[in-house]
């Protein structure tokens, strides 16, 4: 049986959740935990030694005799409890949790922090890439596509979420402002068509599935597709970039048919806090009682990694396209210090707009907008950005 259709009728369920959780506290917590307490232990005990020179004194050995075996024993027992669950799991017992939001919520956020790992480990947690509509996978045929979106236009614009997220969140605050983009859009004739992507697999990967998605979804849509319109929020702008460059070796690609592509706080150029996550595990690295914890860091996904430097020159943009970049601070003006340094607290402007410290910049002639007062994640549906997208997809 296809293995999608099989997700869609059992998916990945709380037992699954709860045997991955015992593996993380074990490799992580446990482990982390004993080789930081070795590592201080070896250190003070080596200090004794070097000033009474003497020895391994007996109570070292049996210092470490018995933290090994309260570890080892911990270890054990996590190992066991998540093998068990495994087997419950798959059985199928329990709730899915595509069932609800939360859970959903807590699949697309553990992808996007170990989705490269899971797809070799735990492929039933992995999400695959797909059309999203109430809260299932859409099947990119004929007939799913149909079923779908019974009022399909030949205008589709296509969007998709960041790191960590998924098509839940472009309804953000919509409980306060009435509206999403989707529906903004859709007023104007554009058929919204919401994607969500395990956004722990690396940028080239993710925009290789993209790709053959977008050209199925092109060639099984209801109508004949004249237009289509790219809109992704963070890492979902890097993933389209991605795709447009695979799509280019396809006979009659998709991209032919992309007239617009908007970012939303888009790191073009790399995000700070990525660079910095990766700075921090090299420096914990050096010291044998910080190692460990740099371990925790060193779990961050390839996706995580992808967004320490973006994608630069050579992923170029669609020739054809225009550009439109938004980039936001938390103050109201880019100029400010603070806005200047923090940006939207994960993504600074110049990587947003693609243009680096010499002034070269990654699309000319693009169109960008700067959100004053907002953080990244405000940028998911926020007013100024709804009257951009009416007026540059008109």
């Amino acid at each position: 049986m296809d293995d999608r259709r099989t997700r869609t009728a059992t998916g990945p369920g709380l037992l699954d959740a709860l045997s991955l959780l015992s593996e993380v506290a074990d490799e992580l917590l446990v482990r982390t935990a004993r080789d930081t307490h070795y590592a201080v232990a070896d250190r003070v005990h080596g200090l004794v030694r070097r000033s009474t020179g003497g020895g391994a004194a007996a109570s070292e050995v049996v210092h470490r005799g018995i933290a090994g075996a309260v570890y080892g024993g911990l270890s054990v027992g996590l190992r066991a409890a998540s093998r068990g669950l495994d087997a419950v799991a798959s059985t199928g017992v329990g709730p899915r949790l595509e069932e609800q939001p939360p859970g959903r919520f807590l699949s697309s956020a553990v992808n996007g922090l170990i989705g490269d790992r899971l797809v070799r480990e735990r492929p039933r947690l992995a999400i695959p890439m797909a059309v999203r509509a109430g809260g299932r996978d859409v099947e990119a045929t004929a007939e799913g596509l149909a079923a779908a979106f019974p009022a399909a236009s030949g205008r589709v614009v296509v969007f998709l979420h960041g790191l960590c997220e998924n098509e839940s969140h472009w309804s953000r605050g919509r409980a306060e402002r009435g509206t999403t983009y989707g529906e903004t859009l859709g007023q104007q004739g554009w058929t919204p068509v919401f994607l969500r992507a395990n956004t722990g697999l690396g940028l080239r990967e993710n925009g290789a599935a993209l790709s053959a998605l977008m050209q199925h979804l092109v060639e099984e849509w209801p109508v004949t597709v004249d237009r289509i319109a790219l809109v992704g929020h963070s890492m979902g702008g890097l993933v389209m970039r991605a795709a447009g460059a695979v799509a280019a070796e396809v006979e009659r690609p998709w991209t032919g048919l992309v007239s617009d592509i908007v970012t939303l706080g888009t790191p073009h150029l790399g995000a700070p806090i990525a660079r910095g996550v990766g700075h921090g595990s090299r420096g914990m690295a050096r010291l044998p009682e910080t190692s460990a914890f740099g371990r925790i860091l060193d779990w961050r996904s390839v996706g995580v990694h992808d967004l320490v430097a973006g994608l630069a020159e050579d992923v170029p943009p669609l020739p054809h396209a225009r550009y439109r970049l938004v980039a936001a601070t938390l103050t109201n003006s880019p100029r400010h210090p603070v806005g200047h340094v923090v940006g939207d607290l994960l993504v600074r402007v110049p990587s947003a707009y693609g243009r680096d410290r010499w002034g070269n910049e990654l699309f000319p002639g693009a169109d960008v907008l700067h959100v004053g007062r907002t953080d990244h994640f405000g940028l998911l549906n926020h007013p100024e950005v709804d009257r951009s997208l009416r007026d540059w997809l008109a």
